[in-house]
């Protein structure tokens, strides 16, 4: 993050704009309406300046810069052409630590203008931190279509009433609950409709209600690793959560799209490094939804493959909890679609099979002779933990040697890396290997070559015809 988006309380406060020309009229006007007390230095001013001056919105301090103006100045922005200006006004800003933007020279700016939505109170602002400005453009346009243009309304009358229900409900937790149900409510429509006594009387209403609802557990997939392939609903849960409990596996990117103000926990287990054991989650889980907490399991992929995420829900049902589950796209699905290699294809496989690296427990046993089959494509979770094993298990039971093999790490995001090479090399490869990973076994491997779309420089896609061990690129 290159600036920290700040909201600054500019009313009253003296602003020095050098310059009053188009550009600098532009400024003008945001200022004016933040109530900035506007000084201007200038030869001369533009008709749109001098009207301002005759409405005595601006004061126009001197044709001529000097050091003296800035004093007392709470930021100062510089609309000049004159270069040697513009750098002299930077440096002596800065000298002053005084806030100060050169109009259009993102090098000489210790601020930036950011790209306003406004629907007062209610205000977003965007910033490509002078980067890409007509991408910023597109952005506000679609932010513009999905906010009414009388939200503000919603804020103010809830900005009314803030005080009398922070004296209504001494809890916290109470009166978060009560503002979302609110705002999911009828509520919102009344006041954009212009109907506010219906609004005023459906928020009394709630405010008599019960609005320390029981506590929840709602297990999340976070899907393999890139952000985008969070679902709608995950994101919406993630942004009412009082409490999430998340993997390793998660991705930062995604972390990110937690509500601030939500704690958050790390249960993850990986390899060699453990913070919690199952049991130990399940009592936390129990233990803060039981105190009110609207808690979330955040599990890499999804919770019902391989996440023991029907464990979690079985002990909150056990428990009288209530429990919800939003699926995630799963390591396999996810990682298969962003290497080019298809799961299913009518010329090289019929079905697919998902198994597990790790060994299993109470006695289960996998069906070799179904999972040596080759028209089945195999895919191998955790996979190079029992590699060798597995490709030593299948070769014995007929599955051919060369049958081709792709094992990838860190799937779908910009560190993804795949090497591709045939079964009976499993052993050679997996030194190039990091964990996780996953482990496609089965004929569909032949179209990463042809089919693969998300390239980058990590990608080891070296096939040969013989499948002789692969090379780092």
């Amino acid at each position: 993050m290159n600036y920290l988006p700040l909201f600054i309380n500019l009313k009253s406060k003296n602003v020095l704009v050098i310059g009053a020309g188009e550009v600098a009229f532009n400024k003008i006007k945001l200022l004016l309406r933040s109530k900035a007390k506007v000084n201007v230095i200038a030869k001369e001013l533009c008709l749109e300046m001098k009207s301002l001056l005759r409405h005595k919105k601006i004061n126009w301090l001197s044709k001529k810069f000097d050091l003296i103006y800035l004093k007392k100045m709470f930021l100062v922005i510089s609309a000049t052409n004159d270069i040697k200006l513009n750098e002299y006004i930077f440096k002596k800003c800065n000298e002053r630590c005084l806030l100060v933007n050169v109009v259009d020279d993102t090098l000489k700016c210790s601020f930036i203008f950011p790209s306003i939505i406004d629907r007062s109170p209610i205000v977003v602002a965007i910033s490509s931190g002078g980067t890409a400005p007509v991408l910023l453009r597109l952005l506000r346009e679609k932010i513009e279509a999905i906010l009414p243009m009388k939200l503000g309304n919603v804020a103010k009358i809830a900005g009314k009433w803030r005080s009398v229900i922070q004296k209504h409900f001494s809890n916290l937790l109470e009166r978060r609950r009560f503002w979302e149900k609110l705002f999911k409510s009828i509520f919102v429509n009344h006041i954009l409709n212009g109907k506010k006594e219906q609004a005023i009387k459906i928020l009394k209403e709630n405010m008599h209600k019960n609005n320390l609802l029981p506590g929840e557990i709602i297990l999340v997939g976070a899907g393999p690793g890139d952000s985008g392939l969070l679902t709608l609903k995950g994101l919406q849960i993630l942004q009412e959560a009082d409490v999430v409990l998340y993997d390793f596996l998660v991705s930062k990117d995604i972390l990110d799209l937690i509500r601030r103000d939500a704690k958050t926990i790390c249960v993850g287990k990986r390899a060699g490094f453990q913070n919690m054991n199952q049991d130990e989650i399940i009592k936390l889980l129990i233990f803060l939804a039981q105190k009110g907490k609207k808690v979330v399991r955040l599990k890499g992929g999804d919770p019902f493959i391989f996440g023991r995420g029907s464990e979690e829900i079985e002990a909150a049902k056990n428990a009288g909890i209530n429990f919800q589950v939003v699926p995630g796209i799963t390591s396999a699905i996810g990682i298969s679609a962003y290497t080019g290699i298809p799961l299913t294809h009518r010329k090289y496989a019929q079905g697919v099979i998902f198994i597990t690296g790790h060994k299993c427990i109470n006695g289960f046993v996998n069906n070799w002779s179904i999972l040596s089959d080759s028209s089945y494509t195999l895919v191998v979770y955790m996979g190079t933990f029992q590699a060798v094993y597995i490709a030593k298990k299948l070769i014995t039971l007929g599955r051919s040697k060369s049958t081709p093999i792709a094992i990838i790490s860190h799937g779908t995001t910009i560190h993804q890396k795949v090497i591709i090479g045939c079964l009976s090399e499993i052993e050679k490869i997996i030194q190039f290997t990091t964990t996780p990973s996953l482990l496609i076994i089965g004929d569909v491997v032949f179209l990463h070559k042809k089919l693969a779309w998300f390239q980058n420089e990590n990608i080891l896609n070296n096939i040969k015809k013989n499948f002789s061990i692969v090379k780092l690129l």
